[in-house]
């Protein structure tokens, strides 16, 4: 018995729904591939996902595979999966563009979509499917007459960002910044700037386009003796799409064509924002159009969202956490509410040695603050120092919200942020009064 090659596979994707990699969450006449774990064996989960209406089940069990004739037996079903991804790619005509950074990612995706789905047909990345499993199943979700892909890219140590590249090939390529994201991983800044400049690299061996942000000097500095074609914005009159940002109301982009308005939140989403209109300005997509695509853009998923509770302003900005996008988060708040401020803020993780000195230094930024009660969450600010009795640390937000319940807010300006794993939108349902 011999593993399935990929061709075969393919044409049996081609005859199916798409592809699906949880039983919880099953795809009528979808492909089924076994994606085991390092506490779980998916080999086991193939039988469900057919009885859910699973057209066919890739494993890599190879006395599995002879139960059932629908079942294909491959060696290892991840790599199978990256390399089915890879080969659907170089079947399409599509445009990919390829997205990374340390922050701002998935905003700049969802904004970018938004513009470019104003002019083509286009697809992007759902919800954070940005890794080594999500890119190969945003790939195999692109049908042929999607004309623009936007595929965002994640990493959390050097390397990630070569292998995505190599599995989703992508045309044209942008970096959102270089941030202290995934530090311990990285193992530094240093790190992180050459784990997410392989974008570049590939887009220089594969005659790629750049996208640059001229404001940025690490993305000028990286660029500026490639070879590659690099298509430019920011604030500098000689760029390709210059441009001016102004806060004193909305967030707003002065262009040579006019104004873009957009209805985010939070400074640090103007880069975001005039990315997206420089990629639809690249793509010659009428002016019109790319204001309509970033002003009918509204945040979701925890990422600088704006909610009223009763009579308090939320800023919900709890998606992830990292001491750059935490600065500017912060930067962004104390400039737009001079009064009745209230912080609430998580532990920022995936630090390792980095962790303790950023803490403190977050701690540190918001104890200069006037008129500004911070609450931290967190095994790790707990351990942080300050003088002041404006900031009280909780190791659970169980333990904040039995706070909140004795002690209510009322006309407050609130700033949640943490990192994903402590799920600080949590804290709503004691804010809800």
């Amino acid at each position: 018995m011999k593993p399935t090659e990929i061709r075969t596979l393919y044409s049996i994707y081609k005859n199916t729904a798409g592809v699906f990699t949880d039983t919880r969450k099953p795809l009528q006449n979808g492909l089924f591939f076994a994606l085991s774990g390092p506490n779980f064996n998916a080999n086991s989960f193939a039988h469900k996902a057919l009885s859910l209406g699973a057209k066919a089940a890739v494993v890599d069990d190879k006395v599995l595979a002879q139960e059932n004739e629908n079942f294909f037996w491959v060696e290892n079903s991840l790599q199978s999966l990256q390399d089915l991804a890879r080969f659907h790619r170089k079947q399409l005509s599509t445009t990919i563009v390829g997205l990374t950074g340390s922050n701002g990612k998935t905003t700049t995706k969802e904004l970018m979509s938004s513009v470019l789905q104003t002019h083509f047909k286009t697809v992007a990345t759902k919800g954070n499917l940005n890794n080594h499993i999500g890119v190969p199943l945003s790939l195999l979700a692109i049908d042929p007459e999607t004309e623009i892909a936007v595929i965002e890219m994640g990493a959390n140590h050097q390397g990630e960002i070569a292998t995505l590249c190599d599995i989703a090939s992508p045309d044209l390529g942008y970096i959102t910044n270089f941030g202290k994201a995934h530090l311990e991983g990285f193992g530094g800044i240093e790190g992180i700037i050459k784990g997410k400049t392989e974008l570049y690299r590939f887009l220089e061996k594969n005659k790629g386009t750049i996208l640059c942000n001229a404001d940025d000097p690490t993305q000028l500095e990286h660029t500026q003796n490639l070879q590659s074609k690099c298509y430019t914005f920011g604030c500098n009159e000689t760029v390709d799409f210059p441009i001016k940002y102004d806060t004193s109301k909305t967030l707003t982009v002065h262009t040579e064509n006019g104004v873009i308005q957009s209805e985010l939140y939070g400074n640090y989403n103007l880069t975001n924002i005039g990315a997206a209109a420089a990629l639809g300005n690249y793509f010659k997509i009428p002016f019109k159009k790319i204001q309509t695509g970033i002003a009918t853009y509204k945040a979701t998923q925890n990422r600088s969202e704006t909610r009223k509770l009763g009579t308090n302003m939320v800023i919900l900005d709890a998606y992830n956490a990292n001491p750059t996008s935490m600065k500017h988060a912060l930067n962004s708040f104390f400039d737009q509410f001079l009064t009745n401020r209230v912080l609430i803020l998580g532990d920022m993780l995936e630090l390792g040695a980095y962790s303790a000195v950023e803490h403190q230094n977050i701690v540190n930024l918001i104890q200069q603050q006037v008129d500004c009660q911070s609450f931290l969450v967190g095994k790790v600010f707990a351990k942080t120092k300050f003088e002041t009795t404006q900031i009280q640390s909780f190791e659970t937000i169980q333990l904040l919200g039995n706070w909140l319940k004795e002690n209510e807010f009322h006309n407050k300006n609130i700033l949640i942020k943490g990192s994903r794993g402590l799920a600080l939108e949590d804290v709503l349902a004691y804010l809800e009064v």
